[in-house]
């Protein structure tokens, strides 16, 4: 028996935040059966081409460092990344993926893959390519303004600093 399920009229915030519950949904889907939290299955999603510092490490994934710290020593104790010292600076730590950690990750972005398919089969190639740049502006926008300093309120700017758990 098919549900017929009406399409809701939602607000630019509603419909945001419920893509993003529902994209969360598909990458949990894929993160519990290997056991990882939507965070650890990020992180190895960064690392898949690049080897970034834990400073950078954090901007991306939008975390303290302290955070950071802790989800590298997790997936450190797993063997799927491994801390490395530039020749450049001996002081400056990098993360990257270990063999096992790669074709784990590899492993993740096909299952993936398969899953956010799921979410858009009904969509056109047409509408897909939309979605796909428009997301690509939210997304540039939102690194852009997390990596851009905004003048504080004393400078005459307006005061973008978020609110919630993440401390500077």
């Amino acid at each position: 028996m098919e549900v017929a399920i009406r399409q809701p009229k939602l607000t630019l915030p509603d419909g945001l935040a419920q893509l993003s519950f529902a994209v969360q949904s598909a990458i949990g889907r894929v993160a519990d059966p290997h056991d990882l939290s939507l965070v650890q299955i990020r992180l190895l999603g960064i690392l898949r081409d690049r080897e970034p510092g834990m400073f950078a490490l954090a901007t991306f994934l939008n975390i303290d460092k302290s955070s950071v710290t802790g989800l590298v020593d997790r997936a450190e104790r797993r063997g799927l990344v491994r801390r490395k010292t530039t020749s450049q600076d001996r002081r400056t730590i990098r993360v990257a993926l270990t063999e096992e950690g790669r074709q784990l990750t590899q492993k993740l972005a096909k299952q993936v893959e398969r899953e956010l398919a799921l979410l858009v089969e009904g969509l056109s190639a047409a509408d897909r390519r939309h979605l796909l740049a428009i997301a690509g502006k939210v997304v540039t926008a939102d690194v852009q303004r997390r990596l851009v300093p905004a003048p504080s309120p004393t400078d005459g700017g307006p005061d973008r600093r978020r609110s919630g758990s993440r401390r500077r």
